[in-house]
C-alpha cells in the first residue's frame, strides 16, 4: 500500500472506537486521549462524529457507545460462513460434554469468539460473540498461535503484554513458544487455570479442506469438578469428531 492510500483520520477514529470496552463503557473525551494516546481535539472530533452519525450518545461530559455500533461487528459476522456452520456443532458438543463449547480466530495478539455454546458459566465474565481475550494463556489462542511459524509467534508474543493472570500463568516468551511447539505436535493445547483461578479448557484447531487452521474450537470446565489432566481422556474424543466433521465443510 502507498502512503498516500492510508487514511489517517479513518484510522484514528477507530482507535477512538476500540477504547470502549465492557469496563470503559463511558467515556470523557480526556479519558479517550489517554486510552488512546491522541491529542484531545483528534478525540473530540472523532467523537461527535460518532455520536452526529449515531453511532455514540453524548449527554455533555461522557460518551457512549450505541446499538448502531454493532452494524460494525455484524459485517464481519454475516460475510463469513463460519459461526453459521460452526454454531449447530457446538451446541451439540456442549450438549454431549455437559460443558461450555466454543470457538474462536485469531486477531493480532488476542483471539475473538465467533461462536459459543453455553452450559454454565465458568468465568467471571461473561464471554460471548465478539468477546476477546489475550491469545497467550487461552486454549484456543495456544493452538492458534501453534499453526503459525516459530518467528510469526514471537512477533506476536512481542506484542503481547504478557501479563500473569494467576500463579499458573506462563509468561516467559521462550517457554510459551517451547509449548506452542508441544501443542503442535500433539494437535491440542490444554490450559490449567493460567486465564482464570478455576478454569481449565481444552482446544483444538479447526481446519479447512486444504488442511489450513481457519478456526479453534475448545471445551471449557470448572477446574473443581474436571481437573486438567483428565480434561484430554474425557473430552479429546470429543472434539476430534467435531473437528473431523467441520473439515469438509469448510472450503
Amino acid at each position: 500500500m502507498r502512503e498516500t492510500d492510508f487514511v489517517s483520520g479513518f484510522a484514528r477514529g477507530l482507535k477512538v472506537i476500540e477504547a470502549f470496552g465492557e469496563t470503559r463503557q463511558r467515556l470523557s473525551i480526556a479519558e479517550a486521549a489517554r486510552l488512546t494516546g491522541l491529542d484531545r481535539a483528534t478525540v473530540r472530533r472523532s467523537l461527535l462524529t460518532l455520536a452526529e452519525l449515531g453511532y455514540a450518545d453524548y449527554d455533555g461530559k461522557f460518551f457512549a457507545l450505541t446499538p448502531k455500533i454493532l452494524r460494525l461487528g455484524h459485517a464481519y459476522l454475516s460475510a463469513t460462513p463460519l459461526p453459521v456452520l460452526i454454531q449447530p456443532h457446538l451446541d451439540q458438543l456442549s450438549e454431549k460434554a455437559g460443558q461450555s463449547a466454543s470457538a474462536s480466530v485469531l486477531d493480532g495478539t488476542e483471539i475473538v469468539y465467533i461462536a459459543r455454546a453455553s452450559q454454565r458459566r465458568v468465568m467471571s465474565i461473561n464471554l460471548m460473540p465478539g468477546s476477546r481475550l489475550p491469545a497467550y494463556c487461552a486454549s484456543m489462542g495456544r493452538v492458534l498461535l501453534a499453526s503459525l511459524p516459530d518467528n510469526e509467534a514471537r512477533s506476536i508474543l512481542a506484542r503481547t503484554d504478557l501479563r500473569a493472570n494467576t500463579p499458573n500463568t506462563k509468561t516467559d516468551p521462550v517457554e510459551l513458544v517451547a509449548e506452542f511447539r508441544r501443542v503442535r505436535e500433539l494437535g491440542y493445547a490444554i490450559i490449567d487455570q493460567e486465564l482464570e483461578v478455576g478454569l481449565c479448557s481444552i482446544a483444538v484447531p479447526v481446519e479447512n479442506d486444504r488442511g489450513q487452521t481457519v478456526a479453534a474450537i475448545n471445551i471449557g470446565a470448572p477446574a473443581a469438578h474436571v481437573q486438567a489432566s483428565e480434561m484430554a481422556q474425557r473430552y479429546l474424543p470429543m472434539l476430534r469428531e467435531t473437528q473431523k466433521t467441520l473439515r469438509p465443510m469448510l472450503r
